[in-house]
Protein backbone atom coordinates (compact mmCIF):
# COMPACT_ATOMS: atom_id res chain seq x y z
CA UNK A 1 0.00 0.00 0.00
CA UNK A 2 1.30 3.32 -0.78
CA UNK A 3 2.25 5.57 1.62
CA UNK A 4 -0.48 8.86 2.17
CA UNK A 5 0.29 12.02 3.37
CA UNK A 6 -0.96 12.99 7.04
CA UNK A 7 -3.04 16.49 6.75
CA UNK A 8 -3.09 17.32 10.87
CA UNK A 9 -5.67 19.57 12.13
CA UNK A 10 -5.60 23.56 11.12
CA UNK A 11 -7.70 26.17 11.09
CA UNK A 12 -9.60 25.12 7.67
CA UNK A 13 -11.63 22.15 7.01
CA UNK A 14 -9.89 18.84 6.73
CA UNK A 15 -9.51 16.84 3.04
CA UNK A 16 -10.14 12.89 3.27
CA UNK A 17 -6.51 11.72 3.74
CA UNK A 18 -7.36 8.62 1.23
CA UNK A 19 -7.65 11.16 -1.50
CA UNK A 20 -4.24 12.39 -1.42
CA UNK A 21 -3.31 16.05 -1.75
CA UNK A 22 -4.71 17.58 -4.53
CA UNK A 23 -2.97 20.42 -6.92
CA UNK A 24 -5.98 22.95 -6.24
CA UNK A 25 -9.27 23.28 -3.46
CA UNK A 26 -11.51 25.31 -3.48
CA UNK A 27 -12.43 27.45 -0.56
CA UNK A 28 -15.19 28.45 0.71
CA UNK A 29 -16.12 29.43 4.21
CA UNK A 30 -18.62 28.52 6.38
CA UNK A 31 -20.59 32.01 6.49
CA UNK A 32 -20.63 31.11 2.03
CA UNK A 33 -23.26 28.38 2.38
CA UNK A 34 -25.28 30.47 5.13
CA UNK A 35 -25.15 33.44 2.73
CA UNK A 36 -26.00 31.78 0.18
CA UNK A 37 -29.16 29.78 2.14
CA UNK A 38 -30.07 33.25 2.59
CA UNK A 39 -30.15 34.31 -0.82
CA UNK A 40 -31.73 31.19 -2.04
CA UNK A 41 -35.28 32.63 0.29
CA UNK A 42 -35.27 35.84 -1.54
CA UNK A 43 -36.54 37.13 -5.06
CA UNK A 44 -33.24 37.89 -6.21
CA UNK A 45 -31.19 34.65 -6.90
CA UNK A 46 -29.91 36.11 -10.54
CA UNK A 47 -28.45 39.74 -10.90
CA UNK A 48 -29.75 41.65 -8.00
CA UNK A 49 -29.00 43.68 -5.26
CA UNK A 50 -25.91 41.52 -3.81
CA UNK A 51 -24.15 41.73 -7.46
CA UNK A 52 -23.79 45.55 -7.25
CA UNK A 53 -22.64 45.19 -3.11
CA UNK A 54 -20.01 42.71 -4.50
CA UNK A 55 -18.69 44.94 -7.40
CA UNK A 56 -18.82 47.75 -4.08
CA UNK A 57 -16.63 45.78 -2.15
CA UNK A 58 -14.21 44.68 -4.61
CA UNK A 59 -14.28 48.13 -5.66
CA UNK A 60 -13.43 49.65 -1.64
CA UNK A 61 -10.68 46.90 -0.79
CA UNK A 62 -8.37 47.22 -4.20
CA UNK A 63 -9.44 50.08 -6.46
CA UNK A 64 -11.91 52.66 -5.31
CA UNK A 65 -11.06 55.08 -8.15
CA UNK A 66 -12.52 52.84 -10.85
CA UNK A 67 -15.40 51.15 -11.95
CA UNK A 68 -16.48 47.50 -11.64
CA UNK A 69 -18.46 44.99 -13.16
CA UNK A 70 -19.04 41.69 -12.02
CA UNK A 71 -19.80 39.10 -14.82
CA UNK A 72 -20.30 34.83 -15.07
CA UNK A 73 -16.08 34.27 -15.60
CA UNK A 74 -12.97 35.98 -15.65
CA UNK A 75 -13.13 35.10 -20.26
CA UNK A 76 -16.57 37.40 -19.76
CA UNK A 77 -14.56 39.97 -18.42
CA UNK A 78 -11.63 39.95 -20.75
CA UNK A 79 -14.47 39.94 -24.01
CA UNK A 80 -15.77 42.72 -22.28
CA UNK A 81 -12.64 44.53 -22.04
CA UNK A 82 -11.39 43.97 -25.67
CA UNK A 83 -14.74 45.47 -26.69
CA UNK A 84 -14.44 48.21 -24.51
CA UNK A 85 -10.93 48.63 -25.61
CA UNK A 86 -12.44 48.96 -28.97
CA UNK A 87 -10.26 46.28 -30.52
CA UNK A 88 -11.96 45.71 -33.80
CA UNK A 89 -11.24 42.86 -36.44
CA UNK A 90 -8.27 43.14 -38.14
CA UNK A 91 -7.03 44.52 -35.37
CA UNK A 92 -2.96 43.03 -33.56
CA UNK A 93 -3.10 42.61 -29.62
CA UNK A 94 0.25 41.62 -27.90
CA UNK A 95 -0.65 39.06 -25.95
CA UNK A 96 1.92 36.73 -23.96
CA UNK A 97 2.29 33.22 -25.46
CA UNK A 98 2.21 31.67 -22.10
CA UNK A 99 -1.12 31.91 -20.52
CA UNK A 100 -5.40 30.41 -20.07
CA UNK A 101 -6.20 30.32 -23.75
CA UNK A 102 -9.03 32.42 -22.05
CA UNK A 103 -6.80 35.31 -22.17
CA UNK A 104 -6.51 35.00 -26.13
CA UNK A 105 -9.47 33.21 -27.24
CA UNK A 106 -12.06 35.92 -26.27
CA UNK A 107 -9.74 38.02 -28.83
CA UNK A 108 -10.79 35.44 -32.12
CA UNK A 109 -14.50 36.15 -30.89
CA UNK A 110 -14.16 39.63 -31.90
CA UNK A 111 -11.56 38.94 -35.08
CA UNK A 112 -8.87 40.10 -33.85
CA UNK A 113 -5.25 38.81 -34.15
CA UNK A 114 -3.23 37.86 -31.08
CA UNK A 115 0.58 38.80 -31.58
CA UNK A 116 2.21 36.22 -29.15
CA UNK A 117 5.19 37.97 -27.13
CA UNK A 118 7.69 35.43 -25.03
CA UNK A 119 8.15 35.17 -21.92
CA UNK A 120 10.25 36.55 -18.89
CA UNK A 121 12.05 33.47 -18.01
CA UNK A 122 12.49 34.58 -14.48
CA UNK A 123 8.74 35.17 -13.75
CA UNK A 124 6.66 33.62 -16.84
CA UNK A 125 5.34 36.92 -17.47
CA UNK A 126 5.81 38.74 -20.59
CA UNK A 127 9.06 39.57 -21.99
CA UNK A 128 9.07 43.10 -21.46
CA UNK A 129 12.34 43.48 -23.97
CA UNK A 130 10.24 41.87 -26.16
CA UNK A 131 6.91 43.80 -27.14
CA UNK A 132 8.21 47.21 -29.07
CA UNK A 133 9.86 45.31 -31.93
CA UNK A 134 6.23 43.41 -32.60
CA UNK A 135 4.43 47.17 -32.29
CA UNK A 136 2.66 48.23 -35.83
CA UNK A 137 0.15 50.37 -37.72
CA UNK A 138 -2.06 47.88 -36.57
CA UNK A 139 -1.84 47.40 -32.96
CA UNK A 140 -4.56 48.45 -30.48
CA UNK A 141 -3.42 46.67 -27.16
CA UNK A 142 -1.45 45.19 -24.59
CA UNK A 143 -2.28 42.46 -22.65
CA UNK A 144 -0.12 41.41 -19.72
CA UNK A 145 -1.23 38.52 -17.32
CA UNK A 146 0.54 37.81 -13.56
CA UNK A 147 1.10 34.60 -14.00
CA UNK A 148 1.12 32.43 -10.38
CA UNK A 149 -0.08 36.05 -8.74
CA UNK A 150 3.57 37.78 -9.64
CA UNK A 151 2.81 41.37 -11.24
CA UNK A 152 4.81 42.62 -14.43
CA UNK A 153 6.32 45.46 -14.66
CA UNK A 154 3.65 48.07 -14.62
CA UNK A 155 5.04 51.12 -14.97
CA UNK A 156 7.74 50.01 -18.06
CA UNK A 157 4.35 48.69 -19.48
CA UNK A 158 2.49 52.15 -19.22
CA UNK A 159 5.46 53.76 -20.25
CA UNK A 160 5.42 51.48 -23.60
CA UNK A 161 1.45 52.17 -23.49
CA UNK A 162 2.20 55.80 -23.79
CA UNK A 163 4.71 56.42 -26.04
CA UNK A 164 2.01 53.95 -29.04
CA UNK A 165 -1.02 55.27 -27.56
CA UNK A 166 -2.05 51.58 -26.87
CA UNK A 167 -4.23 50.59 -24.07
CA UNK A 168 -3.45 48.12 -21.51
CA UNK A 169 -5.53 44.79 -20.21
CA UNK A 170 -4.45 43.19 -17.12
CA UNK A 171 -5.15 39.58 -16.80
CA UNK A 172 -5.42 39.58 -13.06
CA UNK A 173 -6.85 35.94 -12.91
CA UNK A 174 -3.89 34.71 -10.88
CA UNK A 175 -3.10 37.60 -8.47
CA UNK A 176 -6.17 39.34 -6.89
CA UNK A 177 -4.82 40.84 -3.47
CA UNK A 178 -1.06 41.30 -5.36
CA UNK A 179 0.50 44.32 -4.81
CA UNK A 180 3.18 46.18 -7.13
CA UNK A 181 5.49 48.85 -6.02
CA UNK A 182 3.28 49.19 -2.63
CA UNK A 183 -0.06 49.87 -4.59
CA UNK A 184 -2.44 47.05 -5.64
CA UNK A 185 -1.58 45.89 -9.42
CA UNK A 186 -5.29 45.66 -10.04
CA UNK A 187 -5.67 49.55 -10.38
CA UNK A 188 -3.00 50.74 -12.75
CA UNK A 189 -4.03 49.17 -15.99
CA UNK A 190 -7.12 50.85 -18.23
CA UNK A 191 -8.82 47.14 -18.26
CA UNK A 192 -8.03 45.13 -14.92
CA UNK A 193 -10.00 41.21 -15.23
CA UNK A 194 -10.39 38.71 -12.10
CA UNK A 195 -11.37 35.60 -12.07
CA UNK A 196 -13.14 33.72 -9.21
CA UNK A 197 -13.39 30.14 -10.92
CA UNK A 198 -13.50 27.45 -8.59
CA UNK A 199 -9.85 26.74 -7.88
CA UNK A 200 -9.04 30.93 -7.87
CA UNK A 201 -7.77 32.55 -4.67
CA UNK A 202 -11.71 33.80 -4.06
CA UNK A 203 -14.54 31.84 -5.81
CA UNK A 204 -17.66 32.26 -6.67
CA UNK A 205 -17.96 28.88 -8.19
CA UNK A 206 -17.62 30.49 -11.16
CA UNK A 207 -17.36 34.31 -12.42
CA UNK A 208 -15.33 37.23 -12.81
CA UNK A 209 -14.98 41.01 -12.14
CA UNK A 210 -13.92 43.62 -14.75
CA UNK A 211 -11.98 46.87 -13.29
CA UNK A 212 -12.49 50.08 -15.36
CA UNK A 213 -10.33 53.09 -15.08
CA UNK A 214 -12.58 55.27 -17.63
CA UNK A 215 -16.08 55.23 -15.41
CA UNK A 216 -17.71 56.61 -18.00
CA UNK A 217 -17.36 53.58 -19.39
CA UNK A 218 -19.32 51.83 -17.68
CA UNK A 219 -22.77 52.27 -18.60
CA UNK A 220 -21.98 50.82 -22.07
CA UNK A 221 -20.48 47.91 -19.84
CA UNK A 222 -23.17 47.08 -17.75
CA UNK A 223 -25.15 47.37 -21.18
CA UNK A 224 -23.39 44.79 -23.27
CA UNK A 225 -23.37 42.44 -20.20
CA UNK A 226 -26.98 42.04 -20.69
CA UNK A 227 -27.73 41.65 -23.89
CA UNK A 228 -27.57 45.07 -24.81
CA UNK A 229 -30.29 45.99 -22.84
CA UNK A 230 -30.24 49.18 -20.40
CA UNK A 231 -31.62 47.60 -17.27
CA UNK A 232 -31.94 50.37 -15.43
CA UNK A 233 -34.04 51.61 -17.79
CA UNK A 234 -36.31 49.06 -18.54
CA UNK A 235 -36.75 48.33 -14.20
CA UNK A 236 -37.33 52.31 -14.16
CA UNK A 237 -40.79 51.88 -16.60
CA UNK A 238 -38.80 54.41 -18.86
CA UNK A 239 -36.80 51.89 -21.88
CA UNK A 240 -37.96 52.50 -24.98
CA UNK A 241 -38.03 48.98 -26.38
CA UNK A 242 -34.90 49.37 -28.45
CA UNK A 243 -31.23 47.32 -28.58
CA UNK A 244 -28.80 49.25 -30.73
CA UNK A 245 -25.36 47.44 -29.87
CA UNK A 246 -24.53 43.66 -29.67
CA UNK A 247 -24.78 42.81 -26.21
CA UNK A 248 -24.12 39.10 -24.25
CA UNK A 249 -25.30 37.12 -21.60
CA UNK A 250 -22.57 37.67 -19.35
CA UNK A 251 -23.95 38.43 -15.90
CA UNK A 252 -23.17 37.54 -12.27
CA UNK A 253 -25.91 35.77 -10.16
CA UNK A 254 -27.14 37.15 -6.78
CA UNK A 255 -25.97 33.32 -5.50
CA UNK A 256 -22.33 33.60 -6.61
CA UNK A 257 -22.06 37.13 -5.47
CA UNK A 258 -23.14 35.73 -1.94
CA UNK A 259 -20.17 33.36 -1.96
CA UNK A 260 -18.12 36.38 -3.33
CA UNK A 261 -18.74 38.93 -0.44
CA UNK A 262 -18.24 35.94 1.85
CA UNK A 263 -14.66 35.18 0.85
CA UNK A 264 -14.06 38.92 0.86
CA UNK A 265 -14.58 39.25 4.47
CA UNK A 266 -11.52 36.60 4.63
CA UNK A 267 -9.67 38.00 1.88
CA UNK A 268 -6.43 38.82 4.32
CA UNK A 269 -6.56 35.63 5.78
CA UNK A 270 -6.52 34.17 2.49
CA UNK A 271 -3.71 36.23 1.44
CA UNK A 272 -1.33 35.71 4.58
CA UNK A 273 -1.94 32.12 4.28
CA UNK A 274 -1.15 30.61 0.78
CA UNK A 275 1.78 33.66 1.53
CA UNK A 276 2.92 31.46 4.36
CA UNK A 277 2.73 28.30 2.45
CA UNK A 278 4.57 29.63 -0.62
CA UNK A 279 7.16 30.73 1.69
CA UNK A 280 7.66 27.43 3.03
CA UNK A 281 8.55 25.95 -0.54
CA UNK A 282 10.84 28.41 -1.25
CA UNK A 283 12.56 27.79 2.16
CA UNK A 284 12.59 23.90 1.52
CA UNK A 285 13.16 24.30 -2.03
CA UNK A 286 15.98 27.31 -2.39
CA UNK A 287 19.43 26.35 -3.46
CA UNK A 288 18.20 22.80 -4.69
CA UNK A 289 20.90 22.01 -7.57
CA UNK A 290 18.43 21.77 -10.56
CA UNK A 291 15.80 23.42 -9.51
CA UNK A 292 14.44 26.97 -9.53
CA UNK A 293 11.27 28.28 -7.87
CA UNK A 294 9.49 31.08 -9.46
CA UNK A 295 9.75 33.88 -9.45
CA UNK A 296 13.64 33.50 -9.55
CA UNK A 297 14.06 36.68 -7.81
CA UNK A 298 11.04 39.78 -6.95
CA UNK A 299 11.67 43.30 -7.09
CA UNK A 300 11.81 44.49 -3.05
CA UNK A 301 8.56 46.65 -2.65
CA UNK A 302 6.56 43.94 -4.48
CA UNK A 303 3.93 42.02 -2.24
CA UNK A 304 2.04 39.15 -4.06
CA UNK A 305 -0.46 36.80 -3.24
CA UNK A 306 0.68 33.50 -4.87
CA UNK A 307 -1.84 31.63 -6.56
CA UNK A 308 0.54 28.66 -7.67
CA UNK A 309 3.54 26.79 -6.84
CA UNK A 310 6.12 27.02 -10.43
CA UNK A 311 9.29 25.15 -10.45
CA UNK A 312 11.64 24.66 -13.42
CA UNK A 313 13.49 20.89 -13.64
CA UNK A 314 14.87 19.20 -15.61
CA UNK A 315 13.83 16.57 -14.24
CA UNK A 316 10.09 17.45 -14.49
CA UNK A 317 8.74 13.93 -15.32
CA UNK A 318 10.51 12.21 -12.64
CA UNK A 319 9.26 14.48 -9.88
CA UNK A 320 5.68 13.60 -10.98
CA UNK A 321 5.71 10.25 -10.99
CA UNK A 322 6.90 10.26 -7.54
CA UNK A 323 4.73 12.98 -6.16
CA UNK A 324 2.13 10.71 -8.09
CA UNK A 325 3.61 7.55 -6.21
CA UNK A 326 2.74 9.38 -2.99
CA UNK A 327 -0.61 10.04 -4.18
CA UNK A 328 0.50 13.88 -4.73
CA UNK A 329 -1.15 15.70 -7.41
CA UNK A 330 1.28 18.10 -9.98
CA UNK A 331 0.63 19.36 -13.76
CA UNK A 332 1.58 22.14 -16.40
CA UNK A 333 -1.95 23.88 -15.49
CA UNK A 334 -1.25 26.18 -18.56
CA UNK A 335 0.79 25.84 -21.85
CA UNK A 336 1.96 28.24 -24.40
CA UNK A 337 -0.90 28.77 -26.55
CA UNK A 338 0.75 28.83 -30.06
CA UNK A 339 0.51 25.00 -29.90
CA UNK A 340 -3.34 25.32 -30.64
CA UNK A 341 -4.23 25.08 -34.12
CA UNK A 342 -7.27 27.58 -33.47
CA UNK A 343 -4.09 30.38 -32.87
CA UNK A 344 -2.41 29.13 -36.15
CA UNK A 345 1.68 28.49 -36.54
CA UNK A 346 3.59 28.33 -33.98
CA UNK A 347 5.88 31.06 -33.53
CA UNK A 348 9.50 30.94 -34.20
CA UNK A 349 10.61 34.01 -31.59
CA UNK A 350 9.53 32.52 -28.73
CA UNK A 351 13.07 31.22 -27.05
CA UNK A 352 12.58 31.51 -24.01
CA UNK A 353 9.24 29.82 -23.99
CA UNK A 354 11.17 27.01 -25.90
CA UNK A 355 13.58 27.12 -23.38
CA UNK A 356 11.76 26.35 -20.37
CA UNK A 357 8.26 24.46 -21.73
CA UNK A 358 9.38 21.23 -20.56
CA UNK A 359 10.79 22.62 -17.26
CA UNK A 360 7.99 23.65 -15.23
CA UNK A 361 5.62 22.02 -13.31
CA UNK A 362 2.81 23.72 -10.46
CA UNK A 363 2.72 21.84 -6.97
CA UNK A 364 0.02 21.92 -4.59
CA UNK A 365 -1.02 25.43 -3.07
CA UNK A 366 -4.21 25.68 -1.21
CA UNK A 367 -5.89 26.81 2.25
CA UNK A 368 -6.12 22.99 2.90
CA UNK A 369 -2.41 22.14 3.19
CA UNK A 370 -0.38 22.18 6.23
CA UNK A 371 3.28 23.52 6.69
CA UNK A 372 4.21 19.67 7.21
CA UNK A 373 2.50 18.54 3.94
CA UNK A 374 4.83 21.37 2.08
CA UNK A 375 7.57 19.79 3.48
CA UNK A 376 6.45 16.06 2.98
CA UNK A 377 6.50 17.68 -0.74
CA UNK A 378 9.97 18.94 -1.18
CA UNK A 379 11.59 16.39 0.40
CA UNK A 380 10.05 13.91 -2.35
CA UNK A 381 11.30 16.47 -4.63
CA UNK A 382 14.85 16.80 -3.08
CA UNK A 383 15.23 12.86 -3.21
CA UNK A 384 14.20 12.42 -6.35
CA UNK A 385 16.94 15.25 -7.47
CA UNK A 386 19.29 13.47 -5.49
CA UNK A 387 19.21 10.65 -8.09
CA UNK A 388 20.14 12.17 -10.88
CA UNK A 389 22.78 14.26 -9.60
Amino acid sequence: MKKKISMPMNEFPLLDNSNGVPLFFPYVPESAIEKVKETLKTRWIGQGPKVDKFEQKILELFAPKYAALAVGSGTDALHLAYILADIKKGDEVLVPVFTCTATNIPLLYIGAKPIFIDINPNTMNIDLKKIESHITKKTKAIVCVDYGGYPCDYDELLSLCKKHKLKLISDAAHSIGTKYRKSYACALADFTIFSFQAIKTITTGDGGMLLIKDRSLIKKAKRIRWFGIDREAKQGGIWENDIHEIGYKYQMTDISASMGLASLNDINKIISYRKKIFSVYRKNLSGLKGLEVLPKSSRADDDFCPWMVTILTDHRLEIMKALREHNIESAQVHYRNDRYSIFGKRTKHCNNMDEIENKYLVLPLHMRLKDKDVKTICNIIKKTIEKYQ
